[in-house]
């Protein structure tokens, strides 16, 4: 794993539960690289992977972008997000890959595409955030 902002900061259920591990972060083009492992607990009836999950995903890159991109003084609830699936996708690790578009005093704007292990892009969302200050993010813990 990659050292960043992340080592103190406790890992949410849902992102133990997605596989999440940061990969890389670029603080110059703000953008994030994070891992995921999903297997068969992920699957719809038609055997990949249910489009909920693919949007968790999605939303899991984009948030640490921007909470990593303000050195952790702001955090952005998602109040509204987009989301395409491209194609199938099937149990195995995944590659979100996110960059903050744009942080005003109060709306921040993201994108994450997410990539399957062959490289192939299987969804990609544009995600809409309330800004609020980076402690906020912490008052959820245990």
């Amino acid at each position: 794993m990659v050292a960043s902002i992340f080592d103190d900061f406790p890992s949410p259920s849902s992102a133990r539960l997605l596989g999440w591990e940061m990969k890389g972060f670029d603080a110059e083009a703000r953008t994030i690289e994070i891992g995921f492992q999903l297997d068969d607990r992920f699957l719809n009836p038609a055997g990949t992977v249910q489009g909920g999950f693919l949007a968790a995903m999605l939303d899991d890159t984009q948030g640490p972008c921007l909470f990593a991109a303000s050195e952790g003084t702001v955090y952005a609830p998602t109040i509204d997000f987009h989301v395409v699936c491209l194609k199938p996708a099937r149990p195995g690790r995944f590659t979100g890959k996110g960059r903050v578009v744009s942080l005003g005093k109060t709306i921040a704007v993201t994108e994450a595409e997410l990539f399957d292990e062959g490289g192939s892009m299987v969804a990609r969302g544009t995600f809409t955030g309330r800004v609020m200050e980076g402690a906020m993010a912490r008052r959820g813990e245990k």
